[in-house]
């Protein structure tokens, strides 16, 4: 099952949902653009958006998304100030949107 029906499934079951998606990658990056996680708001999630290295926090933004009903767009990569917390390993850069689906 892909994120698009696994969302769908998961609001069919009435829970909320976000999908995180990979819109822009630099370098060397762990996934390619248009991969995607799902998440709910009891923070259960299908998917991926890196090779783990940031998936906690792109789960905290979904919930946050979930919540507030504003998308995000987060920027992870090694020169950036959240390197030390989420940064990426591989050396690459990805930016990924995140968003509430109703």
């Amino acid at each position: 099952m892909n994120a698009l029906e696994t969302a769908g499934a998961w609001l069919a079951e009435g829970r909320k949902v976000a999908i995180a998606t990979v819109i822009e990658t630099w370098g060397s990056a762990p996934q390619p653009v248009g991969s995607q996680l799902v998440v709910d708001d009891a923070g259960n999630f299908e998917g991926a958006v890196s090779g783990g290295c940031v998936e906690g926090d792109v789960i905290t933004a979904a919930q946050e998304a979930i919540e507030t009903g504003a998308h995000k767009l987060l920027s992870y990569g090694v020169a950036d100030e959240t390197a030390w917390k989420v940064g990426l390993a591989c050396g690459g850069k990805i930016r990924i949107l995140v968003e509430a689906v109703k």
